[in-house]
């Protein structure tokens, strides 16, 4: 199976359920940061790690509140895996950062964590919380760090329910534009 075929599979199969507490679904989620990496004219393989960047909550079995039963999923590694052997790190990259980006967003700027949903803020705390000064000179020190901060930001205001968006299609098409991983 071709990743394009892979990925509207696996959609279609788990994209249907909650997105961790909010008011959309995991694939309407998908859609929204996507559409928003699209109108900020991000080259396509952001608009794919935006479109692609919460996949490992679809690859595992734990319920829709597993965060409020004190459940972090790590669903960033387990998305970037799997992703791995279909894209290079200009996909990956971003989305094994997209916690981390949040903790950083939290540390760096007291306004960021004010404005989090509540069920962002019970991730957040699973997740690991404030970021000590190594942890930011680390983040910092990644070559995505700056994609994953413009993916974080689109992740945060994707969850307006009923929002209009281009269809899952759409944003598949942009894989013809993204290499895939090194063999």
């Amino acid at each position: 199976m071709d990743r394009r075929d892979l990925l509207h599979d696996l959609f279609l199969r788990r994209g249907h359920s909650e997105y961790g507490g909010e008011a959309v679904t995991q694939l309407e989620h998908a859609l929204q940061a996507a559409t928003l990496a699209e109108r900020a004219a991000a080259p396509p393989p952001l608009i794919v790690a935006t479109l692609l960047h919460d996949i490992g909550h679809l690859l595992h079995d734990l319920a829709d509140d597993a965060p409020d039963r004190g459940l972090d999923d790590h669903h960033e590694r387990s998305g970037s895996r799997f992703l791995e052997r279909h894209f290079d790190s200009a996909v990956t990259g971003p989305i094994r950062l997209h916690v981390a980006a949040k903790r950083y967003l939290c540390t760096v700027d007291p306004g960021y964590l004010a404005q989090l949903s509540q069920p962002s803020l019970v991730s957040f705390r699973l997740q690991g919380g404030m970021m000590n000064p190594q942890e930011e000179e680390a983040f910092r020190g990644h070559p995505q760090w700056q994609d994953a901060l413009s993916l974080r930001r689109w992740d945060d205001i994707a969850k307006v329910p009923g929002l209009p968006t281009p269809d899952l299609e759409h944003f598949l098409d942009y894989l013809a534009d993204v290499p895939p991983a090194p063999v």
